[in-house]
């Protein structure tokens, strides 16, 4: 059992699971805000146009309500939040970006001989395979 909750602890431990968690948290409280933006400000707006509050349409179906207001605004929430989270995301990946150097291109070390078509080294001279003379320039392979 002590080894369980060592393994556990040591999964909770993890940077990741520590962000992962702020994260949601940060991430709840942000939808509560984008909730209240639609609800209290989008919807009423929007209803200026129909003469009510855009959460209050409903399609009445003999004793059935289809509240097909509530679903948009649920849908206006969550492009808000997509949005939203897809600008922070790209903040993130560009700030990540900046402190990267640019991956060098490593340099060849080996070309193909152009009679017998086989990898050989680069500084060869001759085809270990096929015994040819190999011109100064000829194909690298990376």
């Amino acid at each position: 059992m002590k080894k369980f909750f060592g393994e556990f602890k040591t999964f909770i431990m993890r940077g990741n699971v520590l962000d992962l968690a702020v994260g949601v948290i940060i991430g709840a409280a942000f939808q509560a805000i984008v909730t209240s933006l639609t609800t209290d400000i989008i919807s009423p707006i929007l209803g200026l146009f129909g003469g009510m509050n855009f959460d209050q349409y409903a399609l009445t179906i003999g004793d059935v309500s289809i509240g097909y207001g509530k679903f948009l605004t649920a849908v206006i929430n969550f492009i808000i939040m997509a949005f939203v989270i897809f600008l922070i995301v790209k903040l993130v990946n560009k700030i990540m970006a900046i402190g990267k150097k640019p991956e060098e291109q490593a340099e060849p070390t080996t070309k193909i001989c152009p009679f017998c078509q086989s990898e050989i080294s680069i500084k060869a001279t001759k085809c270990p395979h096929c015994t040819s003379d190999i011109p100064a320039e000829t194909e690298t392979k990376e």
